[in-house]
């Protein structure tokens, strides 16, 4: 079976910031499908300008990162993610309201969530930290 996964937005900045991520998505990017709501681009595109003023860095060298991040991570369509509203909503509970498209994708793809953010914890989803997502990831290399 094919692995896929949804990431969260701090996981596509910490893709275009850092380097663990960028080299995981980059390793297992033909063994595991990796998606992410259009909303979490859209997300990390508002970020990374402050982020890219903090570290004095071009922002534009972030925001095209992030666009190439596109070659690897499928952006989900909220076409998608709507029809999954509801749960997500009744799921995400009194947390993070901003947080059910992610939600909604990972119901409308049965997979797992990759994020740091604690607030997917309990909505009945797996969740994957950086921390142990090399764990999910080496799946797809004994199936």
């Amino acid at each position: 079976m094919h692995q896929q996964i949804v990431l969260d937005a701090n996981i596509l900045v910490r893709a275009v910031l850092g380097v663990r991520v960028a080299d995981l998505l980059k390793r297992y990017a033909e063994r595991v499908s990796f998606f992410a709501p259009q909303i979490a681009f859209d997300d990390a595109s508002r970020h990374l300008p402050a982020i890219a003023a903090k570290r004095g860095v071009d922002s534009t060298l972030l925001l095209d990162s992030l666009a190439h991040l596109h070659t690897v991570v499928e952006a989900i369509s909220p076409n998608l993610t709507d029809l999954w509203k509801e749960e997500a909503v009744a799921r995400i509970g009194t947390r993070d309201m901003m947080d059910w498209p992610i939600v909604a994708a990972a119901l409308a793809l049965d997979c797992p969530i990759w994020t740091e953010d604690r607030d997917f914890f309990g909505t009945g989803v797996a969740v994957w930290t950086t921390e142990r997502i090399e764990i999910f990831l080496s799946r797809a290399d004994s199936h």
